[in-house]
């Protein structure tokens, strides 16, 4: 039985903990915060409680298999998991409202033809056939397996991008040739045509943070896993995920310690031995899990850097650059209606306007975007409200992080958080009428609370683009240090988070030269 030290307790790191305390390892955890689960957070205030990170669960399947190998309790067993449907409804500025059923293509495909036109439908289904070509090369090497040492060979995009005719002669055009290597963006616009179309496809990967005019083709399977296998809730918020694993952890005995941070790590005989905290105390330890971002870790190695040569690594200014969340948490006063969606997406006006505003326009500046795409999240679900005549609402938009943007300024982040009000009356009439209080938070909140740079939130690793949204590798240079989490591969998010966990256990447990369960 080995002693294993866990750096965190994000649901990476708690995955990884529940599997190794259940292969007989004695676990500890020691966590810089009060509680566990990383970014999946909760408020709670007069009877409404609001998720203050993610709000949905997409790839169950993950969670499943890691309550199955961890216990007798399956994961519906310790949570009520249950599909949201429709799975998202979209609000355009020109009056278009298009409600998408859950894990329906036919479903979809009839949606949007209704709502965009004949031939819609077949286009968008066209596209996400194409990104089930792009699940199918990458599923295990970006989500099954260890990081492989030649992963340069994911640089390239794998989406076979529809023929296109140029010039007399025709040809092939898609991927990349004089026009560059093929981006999300791009995909767009040749493939769906309508601007709608191209507004909802860019909607994912604004999601997870991306900018889809850099974003490889390859993100269209973001899409594709949300429309293949479902969109999920939990009964009392993703936070209830977060408890549950909490609870597995404690039943396998690991043990955890809170407002305990690590300030070290140590090295003994060319390997980690341990960790060093904050009140100058030795934690000893076999191996060593860090669930934090990677690119904090030479700060606990003595300055040295945890990456093998020819590894991934974070590029300059990583997880600092990436954009977090502006969340406004919404008590109303009135009953939710009957046919009301449980996820709305209200689309910008101006999608070049936003993802300037979020991502810079190309010179390091960043304006406010006065009409953001702002998702509303109206779960029917009586643990979060007082009571049935109440509504507990959350209004996400994605946002520039902090430090390229003030969000310690109150006045600013008010002012921003009544644009996010103001364009989710489209989805609630007479919401500001409805209104009893409103919480805001930003990416200070975030970075104040779970260390994450600027209060980034990751997304999942994509192929394509040379490589450049892949995630640094779980096994390190100092034999013993292991990465898990949303910073470290396969990405951020609920599942793959969960997935970073398996890997990590699983190169434990088997040894580096373990490739994944087959």
């Amino acid at each position: 039985m080995a002693r294993i030290v866990v750096i965190g307790s994000g649901m990476g790191a708690m995955a990884a903990a529940a599997r190794l305390a259940v292969a007989g390892h004695r676990v500890v955890v020691y966590e810089r915060g009060r509680a566990h689960g990383g970014g999946v957070g909760r408020f709670a205030r007069d009877g409404f409680r609001f998720d203050t990170g993610p709000g949905l669960l997409h790839l169950p399947a993950v969670y499943r298999d890691l309550f199955v190998k961890t216990g007798k309790q399956t994961l519906e067993q310790s949570v009520e998991l249950s599909q949201v449907d429709p799975a998202s409804r979209h609000l355009f500025t020109d009056g278009t409202d298009v409600r998408l059923p859950n894990a329906s293509r036919a479903g979809v495909l009839q949606a949007l033809d209704g709502a965009f036109g004949a031939g819609a439908g077949e286009r968008w289904s066209d596209l996400v056939n194409r990104a089930r070509e792009v699940w199918d090369a990458t599923r295990r090497p970006l989500l099954e397996e260890p990081l492989r040492a030649d992963w340069r060979v994911l640089g390239r995009d794998p989406y076979p991008a529809a023929p296109v005719r140029r010039g007399r002669l025709g040809g092939l055009f898609g991927r990349g040739g004089a026009d560059g290597p093929p981006t999300l963006a791009g995909v767009a616009r040749r493939e769906l045509k309508d601007p709608r179309a191209v507004a909802l496809l860019e909607s994912h990967a604004l999601a997870h943070g991306l900018d889809p005019r850099s974003a490889p083709a390859a993100a269209t399977v973001l899409p594709y896993i949300e429309q293949t296998f479902g969109t999920w809730y939990v009964r009392g918020g993703m936070r209830a995920l977060a408890d549950a694993l909490h609870e597995r952890c404690r039943q396998r005995k690991v043990e955890f310690h809170f407002d305990a941070e690590v300030t070290g790590i140590v090295e003994k005989d060319g390997r980690a031995a341990g960790v060093e905290l904050a009140d100058g105390t030795v934690a000893e330890a076999d191996a060593v899990v860090s669930g934090i971002d990677p690119a904090l870790l030479p700060s606990l190695l003595g300055g040295q850097a945890p990456w093998r040569e020819g590894d991934v690594r974070p590029e300059p200014g990583a997880g600092g650059g990436t954009p977090g969340r502006l969340t406004v948490l919404l008590a109303l006063r009135g009953a939710r209606p009957e046919d009301t969606a449980h996820r709305t997406v209200v689309h910008a006006p101006d999608r070049e306007a936003e993802l300037a505003a979020v991502f810079g326009d190309g010179h390091g500046l960043r304006e406010p975007c006065p009409h953001p795409t702002v998702t509303v999240l109206r779960p029917d679900d009586p643990t979060v409200r007082p009571d049935e005549e109440h509504e507990a609402v959350t209004l996400t938009a994605v946002v520039a992080p902090h430090g390229p943007v003030d969000w310690t300024d109150g006045t600013a982040a008010e002012q921003d958080a009544q644009r996010l009000i103001t364009a989710a009356e489209a989805a609630i009439p007479g919401l500001r009428d409805r209104m009893l209080w409103h919480e805001v938070r930003t990416p200070a909140h975030t970075e104040a609370e779970t260390g994450a740079r600027g209060g980034a939130v990751p997304g999942p690793v994509l192929a394509g683009a040379d490589g450049a949204f892949l995630r640094p590798a779980n096994v390190t240079r100092l034999p013993g240090l292991y990465l898990a989490g949303g910073w470290a591969h396969p990405g951020g998010g609920l599942a793959h988070a969960g997935m970073s966990g398996a890997l990590v256990a699983g190169l434990i447990v088997e040894g580096e030269d373990w490739r994944g369960s087959q």
